[in-house]
């Protein structure tokens, strides 16, 4: 890949970092419906139905309905999850308002999926009801600083790890547990839940993504995870939970296998000789289970090189849920015109786009002459996209069309950094305290791809 591709995701907002956007949605690539048809009113129904739910229907903060299209072999799927200290009426609010907006931001789309702080809203004629979905992704990080790094990232990597069983352990209703830890002179707050439908091993696994992404997100104060199956939210000095009104449920007891017993022995000695015969079994069962968990790991360095973990993003963050149309982009940059134009480098154009909801964007137009393949573009594309830091421009996605390759970043307001360095009077405005802000912000983002990511990036990737 062209090395002032990873250039441009070093840009620095100058010193600061990006707020999140709300809601973050993600209209499907599966299809549109028509207009007015029995789909849409169906659609309409299922969404408009939130608001008439009872309260007691969301007193677990989760939402869930389905129903047949008329005179389609169709069936829509709608869930709703707030945050497990959600109160009903809140929970209600915040998913009726999540509904207006998807039938604004993706007006005819067969599927679609928002984010915001409090709630998720997911349609589809897909059913995903028990189904583990860790895709699409939102992953942000905050903005505070801490007295220590080494002893936040330990103690909020604690707390972390006593919440997710408490979550993926809370029964059929609601899978959600929050806490604190403190962190020398800093408290630390984090929340993790799970859509109820899920098993607890489901909800671990989810959980246990989530949980390495806020840490590798700002290794700084935390941040936050939502996929459609969970969510994971830390903070630092400010409890933005509340405590949960509704009593969590039991977890389910354990069946009984009482009738699987066999009966005592009248024999003691009996009795000995089965217990030492179970002794023997068990300690080779768990030498053997041992031996073949080593031979796995083992087998499996040697057919994964280190270069080979890009291909793990496919697991994290899909392709089609980055890839963006092509018209839209045209549109978005008044089909790259020049006023749009914020560069020029050796690999290409950068624009300034902006969508129709307002949200702008900058796209990367690489030089049609590049000898780079169409599965090499993607898994560079898929390996930058799963790069998370503040002080790292953010990769939304790519865009194919014939011989166009671009690449859909976050819009940075103050542009290059080299804007204000080279010029005489903006760099007027650089004390030293900014210009040591600055180079720390650079070495943090380096630290953070070079040994803090789970993916490393070579230093020869840069320019």
């Amino acid at each position: 890949m062209d090395p002032p591709i990873l250039l441009l995701l070093l840009l620095l907002m100058f010193a600061s970092t990006t707020n999140a956007q709300f809601p973050a949605s993600y209209c499907g690539s599966t299809g549109n419906f028509t207009a007015n048809s029995t789909y849409q009113t169906t659609l309409t129904t299922l969404l408009s139905s939130i608001s008439t739910t009872n309260s007691s229907s969301l007193s677990y903060a989760f939402f869930n309905a389905s129903a047949p299209v008329s005179g389609a072999s169709q069936t829509l799927y709608v869930f709703g999850l707030c945050r497990g200290d959600s109160t009903p009426e809140d929970c209600r609010a915040c998913l009726d308002s999540l509904a207006s907006d998807m039938r604004r931001l993706c007006p005819l789309q067969k599927e679609a999926l928002l984010y915001t702080g409090d709630c998720i809203i997911r349609y589809s004629d897909a059913s995903f009801f028990g189904t583990l979905t860790t895709e699409p992704m939102y992953v942000a990080g905050s903005s505070s600083n801490v007295s220590s790094l080494e002893t936040y990232d330990a103690a909020m990597w604690k707390l972390l790890n006593s919440l997710w069983p408490q979550a993926a352990g809370g029964g059929s209703l609601r899978k959600y547990a929050s806490g604190n830890q403190s962190a020398g002179p800093d408290m630390i707050y984090a929340l993790t839940q799970c859509t109820p439908d899920l098993t607890e091993q489901q909800c671990t696994d989810c959980l246990l993504v989530g949980a390495q992404k806020v840490r590798d997100s700002d290794r700084l104060t935390g941040g936050r995870f939502m996929v459609p199956s969970c969510l994971v939210l830390c903070g630092i000095n400010h409890q933005f939970f509340n405590p949960v009104s509704v009593p969590l449920p039991p977890p389910p007891t354990a069946p009984s296998h009482e009738a699987d017993v066999p009966p005592p022995s009248p024999v003691g000695k009996s009795n000995s000789t089965r217990t030492v015969i179970i002794g023997v079994v068990t300690s080779v069962s768990a030498l053997l289970v041992i031996g073949v968990v080593v031979l796995l790991k083992v087998k499996r360095k040697k057919k994964q090189p280190r270069q080979s973990v890009e291909g793990e993003v496919v697991h994290e963050i899909s392709r089609e849920s980055l890839q963006f149309d092509f018209n839209t982009i045209r549109t978005a940059t008044d089909n790259f015109s020049d006023s749009k134009k914020l560069g020029q480098g050796g690999f290409g154009a950068v624009y300034m786009g902006q969508f129709s909801n307002g949200s702008k964007i900058a796209v990367k137009r690489l030089s049609q002459n590049s000898s780079q393949g169409e599965v090499e573009f993607k898994n560079e594309v898929m390996l930058l996209a799963r790069q998370q830091h503040r002080n790292l421009v953010r990769l939304l996605g790519f865009c194919l069309e014939g011989v166009e390759r671009l690449l859909i970043y976050e819009f940075v307001p103050n542009s290059s950094l080299d804007r204000f360095i080279f010029d005489p009077r903006k760099r007027a405005n650089l004390n030293w305290d900014k210009r040591h802000k600055i180079i720390m912000g650079v070495a943090r983002g380096m630290r953070y791809l070079h040994e803090e990511s789970r993916l490393r990036i070579r230093g020869e990737r840069f320019q």
